[in-house]
């Protein structure tokens, strides 16, 4: 066991972890982050397609979030590192009765929770983006403040940062286990040995079972596979992230955007799941999706893609991530289960980790660790997953 004790260890060095640490230090504490993988972000956040949004149907997701777009859209002017922030927006158009529904009746919800978003008709739409398959189309939603990142980029940017401040980092190294002393955390063991500390942050991805299992612990955190893709860099002309909510076969929905460097980038939410954690690209994926992409915005047509990749998304039973303390072990954390937008979700969540840990919790705090607690009943979902 290192002599050495920590105020806190995070397990993870991806989209949570690393932010978390860098809020930890930042507060004035001393953590150590231990990953299993070489170097910063090589888990899931590097499958991550780099989109940032606030436009979530849950009161937490949304508060968290808009913590998150602050940080992005800020990181450059305070630490110099550039993430290709860019507050392109988003729209989650609608070309049909139900999906202009559905939208509207989110609305209530997200504004009422300080989202800056609003409907637009048909017009309005097609002025912001040009090139959109007027068709049917009735108008959508849209969302300025979101916007998007490099997910590369902000993980070496969180990286430096954490650094910077003095925390320690331990890559290629697995967490076997979590020492105990009288109901509470007192430690970790790894693969190389073990560190003393009062507090564990799960901030494992598609990962985070096993590491609770570790702990004497169960989380419902089941991986499951989705497929992104990226094209050549061209000249812009696509503003903000498109999301299409209307099911189609094999895809729950599909989004997709041009990145600050000119490519395009895209994914499909897969109906039904792909679990497990496959990381294969699959001949499936690119007929489906460029049939799709090219109706709605027909000038795509002629654009070559570059590559595909699958990554692992971390789901929860509803849909929502699982934050908090672990009822059954004093000084162990919940970061979990973020469903695929632990990007987004990220700076958020380390933020509000932190307050957990220096016991510096808000009222609005109380209520998002509520709304996300582990022991929670697992009803419902998140509309816009």
């Amino acid at each position: 066991m290192s002599t050495q004790v920590y105020d806190a260890i995070v397990v993870g060095a991806g989209s949570v972890g690393l932010p978390t640490a860098v809020s930890l230090a930042q507060a004035g504490l001393k953590p150590l982050v231990i990953d299993q993988f070489p170097g910063p972000g090589q888990g899931s956040n590097k499958a991550a397609i780099g989109g940032i949004r606030a436009t979530h149907s849950q009161p937490a997701k949304i508060r968290l979030c808009l913590d998150s777009l602050r940080i992005f859209s800020t990181w450059k002017e305070m630490y110099g590192h550039d993430l290709e922030w860019q507050a392109n927006g988003y729209a989650f158009v609608a070309y049909r009765d139900r999906e202009e529904k559905e939208l509207k009746e989110l609305l209530l919800v997200q504004q009422r929770h300080g989202l800056n978003i609003r409907w637009v008709d048909r017009a309005e739409m097609l002025a912001a983006v040009p090139d959109l398959n007027p068709g049917e189309l009735r108008g959508g939603t849209f969302s300025p403040d979101d916007g998007s990142a490099s997910p590369l980029l902000s993980s070496v940017g969180f990286f430096q940062r954490a650094q910077a401040l003095g925390v320690e980092f331990r890559f290629g190294e697995r967490v076997t286990g979590i020492i105990r002393r009288r109901g509470r955390v007192a430690g970790v063991r790894t693969d190389r040995g073990g560190y003393a500390t009062s507090t564990v942050i799960n901030a494992g991805g598609a990962w985070a079972r096993s590491l609770a299992q570790a702990a004497g612990i169960d989380v419902p955190v089941v991986p499951d596979s989705h497929e992104a893709g990226i094209t050549e860099p061209v000249a812009p002309f696509l503003g903000p992230m498109l999301v299409d909510i209307r099911p189609f076969e094999g895809s729950k929905n599909y989004y997709f955007y041009q990145h600050k460097p000119g490519q395009i980038v895209f994914c499909i939410t897969p109906e039904p799941p792909v679990v497990g954690t496959d990381r294969r690209e699959t001949s499936t994926f690119l007929p489906m999706i460029a049939r799709r992409m090219v109706d709605l915005v027909p000038k795509l047509a002629n654009i070559k893609v570059r590559r595909t990749w699958r990554g692992l998304y971390p789901m929860t039973p509803d849909g929502s991530p699982i934050i908090g303390p672990g009822p059954e072990l004093e000084g162990y954390i919940h970061a979990v289960g973020m469903c695929g937008q632990g990007y987004m979700l990220g700076p958020g969540v380390g933020l509000l980790v932190t307050r957990m840990v220096t016991e510096q919790l808000t009222d609005g705090d109380r209520e998002v660790l509520e709304e996300l607690r582990p022991d929670r009943e697992f009803g419902g979902g998140e509309a816009l997953k």
